[in-house]
C-alpha cells in the first residue's frame, strides 16, 4: 500500500481491479457472449436450405440395411398379438369392467342410504317437536288449584303438619330436573 495509508471498504470493495482500476475480465463477473447478428433477406433472395448429405461407407451401409431388416421383423412381431396375450387383456378388461360397475352400484347404495339417513332425521325432529309441543298442552291444561280442592274436598285430604314433614339430604351426584317453577 502506497504512503501506509489504512484499507477501507471502498478499496476493498475495488479488489477485482488491477491497480490501474481497470476491470478484468472474468474476475468478478462472467463474460457475456454476444450473439451473431442475423441476416435479413427478402422474400425473393432468401438462400435454400438443403440437407446435409453424410457420405456413408459401403460397410456402413450395409449394417444399416441388416439392421433395418432386424428392425423390420421387431416391429412386425411386437405388432403382433398371440392368443394368449388377446385372452389375457380379454380377462383383465373384464375384471376392470366388473369393478367399475361394482364401484358404481357400491357409490349409488351409499348416496341413497345417506338420503334416507336424512330423511329419517328430519322426520325424528319433526316427531320430537310435536311431542314436545303435546307434552306442554297436557301439562298447561292441568289446574292445580281444582285438584287441590278435589283432593280436600272429596277425598279427605289434608295439609301435612310440622312434624309430618320430613327433610332429607342428598350426598353424591343426584340433581333434580326442573322444567317448570313450583307455585
Amino acid at each position: 500500500m502506497a504512503a501506509n495509508r489504512p484499507t477501507t471498504a471502498r478499496r476493498n470493495m475495488n479488489s477485482a481491479r488491477n491497480p490501474r482500476g481497470v476491470y478484468i475480465d472474468g474476475s468478478a463477473a462472467r463474460k457475456l457472449q454476444e450473439v451473431p447478428e442475423r441476416r435479413y433477406y427478402p422474400p425473393a433472395q432468401r438462400p435454400a436450405r438443403q440437407p446435409a448429405k453424410v457420405a456413408a461407407s459401403p460397410r456402413t451401409q450395409e449394417r444399416q440395411r441388416t439392421l433395418s431388416k432386424e428392425a423390420k421383423k421387431n416391429r412386425a412381431k411386437a405388432m403382433s398379438m398371440n392368443r394368449k396375450f388377446v385372452v389375457f387383456i380379454a380377462v383383465v378388461s373384464t375384471a376392470v369392467l366388473f369393478c367399475c360397475i361394482n364401484y358404481l352400484r357400491l357409490k349409488s347404495d351409499y348416496t341413497r342410504k345417506i338420503s334416507q339417513v336424512a330423511s329419517l332425521e328430519s322426520e325424528l325432529a319433526q316427531l320430537k317437536e310435536d311431542n314436545d309441543a303435546y307434552y306442554s298442552e297436557v301439562t298447561s291444561n292441568v289446574d292445580l288449584d281444582k285438584i287441590k280442592k278435589i283432593a280436600i274436598g272429596r277425598l279427605g285430604m289434608k295439609n301435612p303438619s310440622d312434624d309430618q314433614v320430613m327433610t332429607y339430604s342428598v350426598e353424591g351426584g343426584s340433581y333434580v330436573r326442573q322444567y317448570q317453577d313450583v307455585p
